[in-house]
């Protein structure tokens, strides 16, 4: 008796022709239907197993449910005449192929791995690229093309002419199918394939990226401006299925997760962009469990309004040809671009179950797009964009420990040769000029020292003077050059230059360290030339009478000359000793005033690599890299100008109105009765005279401010050397006798133990020393006054090509010379009068630190902790310079 089951419905019970499923249904055996009903719908007392029709008139097979005979697929009648798909036919993802076609029988199913440097047998691939790869080849299936294509692109885009693959096996059908048209013309797209590569020929790519300009224009500003990059994408599923045009904004390609408006700064035209962050491995598995494809094209209007797309080419740095990375050369004529890019391919690593975990994952982890500037264009145009991509291949052990850092890019570019020639003439000239410069200052010096030779001192200060006037053509260079960029990028309508890339900037950046060290010679040289001078105060004031004094020892008294007070000179001495390191503007309030409007006022947003020009940034909005020429050229247009602005209330309204320290000491040693013989060389130095017109300082308040009356109207001589003169500032180039004489007396005076033959040898150190500093104030004042016939001296104004030149053309043979200086050129030997040489130093210091940290507060900092380091430095061998060469006390020195 027949088993009784529950109907296919549920709702009745029939009796079964057969056995019966676990669930207690009918069964039939296979290539039967289950029929339990009539035509009208009648429930048949006992079910029925039917065959069905395999045969020529009817090619039917049952489907999977058991339910419906369909007729069989067409590959198999086409194939076999049947519904079986025997041997030696193909039965490859349920489609049947003959095998006596020209079709590839055997494939590979393996995905490449090189990161890893492994493949291994993907499931997908097993799968279905065989019958996707059969069905485009034979059938021009759509579908099954874009999912060879894809398959393709999951391998990399790779191609090796040994193995069948699923690249081999796409260019193998792309060039059987030659017969056919292409799309849109481009010899690359072939109907019913997809568009993946621009083809193999060596210097291919480069044609492609720098041949045909896109046909529209970029601007920053004006009533068209065109500032939006709008590309968009066609996007495919893993199956080959179409499934929308969309545009890239909001963050398509960005793996990334952050604000739209983050986001779509990246299409923002000539605003460099960096994102980059760390994604756990567990959330691209949820979010990204199937690959979505991209062929990326960018939209854009032409002249007269009319809309069109261009494909954008993507450089794959994993692609390999025949095993060899082909797009990691540095030749871009090597490269194989191609079309189609994905994100993340969590499929292709399934080796037994697609429904299991991966074991491998691809990720890509670097996108850069770049946009080339056409040479010398003045409206904006640019040639196709670039799409570089890296993948990452990752094995999976533990997604929710495993994490993966990914970067997103958007970088603009232009021909920098120009630019670099342009440099290269500049440098060329100016340095020639500064070999000149050092030339004649090396000359002058030569002259200032009284020695003829050219030796390996000689030498050696003429590069320290070369180093100087390099160190001057590498900032005007540099501070030109980056002023060009900030201006020209900033200011400009339509685009014409774009910002140098990192790798571009490296060549100034040498610059600026090259002017940094140079710079930093010429100080120390001028620093250690200033605190090594000679330097003498010369005491004019005489004894007022005698006085009674104890003799020691003999118990008597005896009549002396009045001494005359020290005091004068320890006050000159430490006036001087202050105006060392006096500046023409105030180091700190420089550091500040510049760090305040970099980063309060916001000049340092000037220096991001954006178009826009304002001064502050939305915290919600993108905030672009630094570039480093131009944060460069803000800081030193800044400080200049605050350095020059500095200089000129200084000149202009401080020493006019409030304070001139170098006027005033020259008032203080005229007060004090004092003057001061400087050597700066060997035979080259500078005279104060500093004699009172009123015979003597040393004297009451009543008497001085009679004196100063006096002066005041009129009644009485003018300060000047030369009767009826004021001019008491002099540059002096002595001759080779006076020097000798001078050395002769100097050095018993900063002698520790004195010629026996001239001190007694019960006499102390100091005894001796106060002897030769009376003689050589004896020796300087009778000088001065004209009492050494054989060493006698005449003054003379300079010429002006001296003057502009710096150095003299008379010899001092016989007599030494005095050149009238109204312009207080002694400063030359303090801070005051190499003001230029500090500022440029300090502004290279800081921007040295500011290049390598990118910290404009840390800049300032260190900048002033080195201006405050060096100034201790000055002052303090400064004044052990001036004790031992002027003897006075050091402990009065302040």
């Amino acid at each position: 008796m027949p088993e009784k089951g529950v109907t296919e419905d549920g709702w009745n019970c029939i009796s079964c022709p057969g056995g019966l499923t676990a669930e207690g249904k009918c069964h039939c055996p296979t290539g039967h239907i289950l029929v339990e009903r009539a035509v009208n719908g009648t429930l048949l007392s006992q079910a029925t197993c039917k065959l069905c029709d395999e045969n020529e008139n009817s090619f039917t097979v049952a489907n999977a449910l058991g339910n419906r005979c369909n007729r069989c697929e067409p590959t198999f009648i086409n194939t076999s005449r049947s519904c079986t798909c025997s041997a030696p036919n193909i039965l490859t993802g349920g489609l049947c192929f003959s095998s006596t076609g020209n079709f590839p029988s055997r494939v590979i199913s393996s995905a490449r791995y090189g990161d890893l440097g492994m493949s291994f047998t993907s499931e997908w691939f097993v799968k279905y690229l065989q019958s996707s790869a059969a069905a485009c080849g034979v059938y021009a299936n759509l579908t099954s093309c874009q999912a060879l294509g894809n398959m393709c692109v999951m391998n990399m885009n790779s191609y090796d002419s040994t193995t069948f693959d699923a690249c081999q096996l796409f260019q193998f059908i792309f060039e059987n199918t030659a017969g056919l048209r292409t799309v849109h013309s481009v010899s690359f797209w072939r109907q019913n394939l997809p568009w993946l590569f621009y083809g193999d020929q060596l210097g291919l790519a480069p044609q492609v990226l720098s041949t045909t300009p896109l046909p529209t224009n970029f601007s920053f500003k004006g009533e068209n401006q065109n500032r939006k990059l709008k590309f968009v994408a066609a996007s495919y599923d893993v199956r080959g299925n179409f499934l929308k045009w969309q545009t890239l904004e909001g963050g398509i390609l960005q793996l990334c997760p952050d604000t739209e408006t983050r986001l779509n700064a990246a299409y923002s035209f000539g605003t460099t962009y960096q994102q980059s962050c760390e994604i756990p491995l567990s959330k691209i598995l949820t979010d990204f469990p199937s690959p979505i494809f991209y062929d990326v094209y960018l939209e854009y209007t032409d002249e007269n309004q009319h809309q069109y797309i261009w494909a954008v080419p993507v450089l794959n740095l994993n692609l390999q040809y025949n095993k060899i990375f082909v797009n990691q050369d540095s030749s871009s004529s090597k490269w194989l671009l191609t079309r189609r890019i994905f994100l993340v391919d969590a499929l292709s690593g399934r080796e037994n179950d697609l429904g299991s975990q991966p074991r491998l994952i691809r990720i890509a982890t670097q996108i850069s797009l770049s946009i080339h500037l056409v040479p010398n264009t003045k409206n904006g145009n640019i040639y196709p964009p670039l799409i570089t991509i890296a993948y990452s291949d990752i094995d999976i052990t533990d997604p929710s420990s495993q994490s993966v850092k990914v970067s997103f890019s958007v970088k603009y570019e232009m021909d920098q040769g120009e630019a670099q020639v342009q440099t290269d003439i500049a440098l060329g000239v100016l340095g020639g000029l500064a070999v000149l410069s050092s030339l004649l200052k090396t000359a002058s010096w030569k002259r200032r020292i009284g020695s003829p030779m050219i030796d390996l001192q000689t030498v050696m200060k003429f590069l320290v003077y070369y180093a100087g006037d390099l160190a001057n053509v590498f900032f005007i260079i540099t501070v030109g050059t980056g002023l060009y960029w900030l201006i020209f990028f900033k200011a400009q309508k339509s685009i014409s230059v774009l910002l140098p890339v990192p790798a571009q900037e490296e060549r100034l950046v040498t610059y600026v360290g090259c002017a940094f060290a140079l710079k930093a010679l010429q100080f120390l040289h001028k620093l250690i030339s200033q605190i090594t001078i000679d330097i003498f105060f010369i005491d004019w004031e005489r004894p007022k009478g005698k006085v009674l004094k104890a003799v020691e020892g003999e118990g008597g008294v005896r009549s002396a000359t009045v001494p005359v007070s020290i005091w004068r000179t320890y006050f000159v001495a430490n006036e001087w000793n202050e105006i060392q390191t006096v500046r023409k503007i105030n180091p700190l309030f420089q550091i500040l005033t510049v760090l305040f409007f970099l980063e309060v006022v916001g000049f340092k947003n000037l220096a991001l690599m954006d178009s826009s020009s304002s001064l502050s940034r939305s915290p919600a909005s993108y905030i672009a890299p630094y570039s480093r020429i131009l944060r460069y050229a803000v800081s030193t247009a800044l400080w200049l100008v605050i350095g020059i602005i500095q200089i000129m209330f200084f000149a202009v309204f401080y020493e006019r109105f409030i304070e001139d320290k170098i006027r005033q000491f020259v008032d203080l040693c005229c007060m004090s009765n004092i003057s001061v013989f400087l050597l700066s060389h060997k035979c080259f130095g500078y005279y104060i005279h500093g004699r009172s017109v009123h015979g003597h300082a040393d004297t009451n308040m009543e008497e001085m401010n009679m004196n100063l009356k006096r002066e005041a109207e009129n009644l009485c001589s003018q300060r000047g050397l030369v009767p009826n003169t004021d001019g008491q500032t002099f540059q002096i180039a002595i001759s080779s006798q006076m020097r000798q004489h001078y050395d002769r007396i100097h050095d018993t005076l900063t002698r520790k133990n004195g010629p026996a033959r001239l001190l007694s040898s019960s006499a102390s150190t100091f005894e001796q020393s106060i002897k030769a500093y009376h003689t050589m104030n004896k020796f300087l004042g009778s000088f001065i006054d004209h009492v050494h016939k054989e060493m006698d001296y005449f003054i003379k104004d300079k010429l002006l090509l001296e003057r502009i030149l710096g150095m003299e053309f008379m010899e001092p043979m016989e007599k030494s010379i005095f050149y009238n200086d109204e312009g207080y050129s002694f400063s030359s030997v303090l801070y005051y009068g190499n003001e230029a040489t500090l500022l440029i130093f300090d502004l290279l210091f800081f921007c040295v630190v500011d290049l390598a940290c990118q910290n404009f507060v840390l800049a300032a900092f260190l900048t002033y902790l080195q201006q405050e380091i060096f100034r201790f430095i000055r002052n303090t061998v400064g004044q052990k310079n001036l004790a031992s060469k002027t003897l006075v006390d050091q402990r009065f020195l302040i």
